[in-house]
């Protein structure tokens, strides 16, 4: 079982997922496919070499387009984050993305009670 994150994972984990959403949203939907990309959450690795990137992709059918594309550009992104937080950090993380699909659960659990 993991162990609870530290102070100090939450707070850099807060400061990258900032970053990283504000990196994103500056890109515009069109690289994106004409999808809307949101970061939910950034979970750090203890030695805060590796970041998991948690995002929700808006329609969530423009997910299998947008993920391999996250994954193709993560150093371009890497290299624009170290530029954003070089101040607070010296080794910027590995950047891992991951398909948050927990509004595609949340709107599931909801269509299902509305029957």
């Amino acid at each position: 079982m993991d162990k609870a994150p530290t102070t100090r994972q939450l707070k850099v984990g807060r400061e990258l997922q900032k970053a990283l959403a504000e990196i994103i949203r500056s890109k515009g939907m069109a690289a994106f496919g004409g999808a809307m990309v949101t970061v939910s959450e950034v979970r750090i690795s203890p030695d805060l070499s590796i970041a998991k990137v948690y995002v929700s992709v808006f329609p969530s059918d423009k997910a299998a387009t947008v993920m391999p594309l996250l994954e193709e550009n993560s150093r371009a992104l890497r290299g624009e984050l170290g530029h954003i937080v070089a101040k607070q950090l010296r080794i910027v993380p590995e950047l891992d993305f991951y398909l948050d699909t927990s509004l595609d659960y949340a709107e599931r659990i909801d269509s299902l009670l509305k029957q």
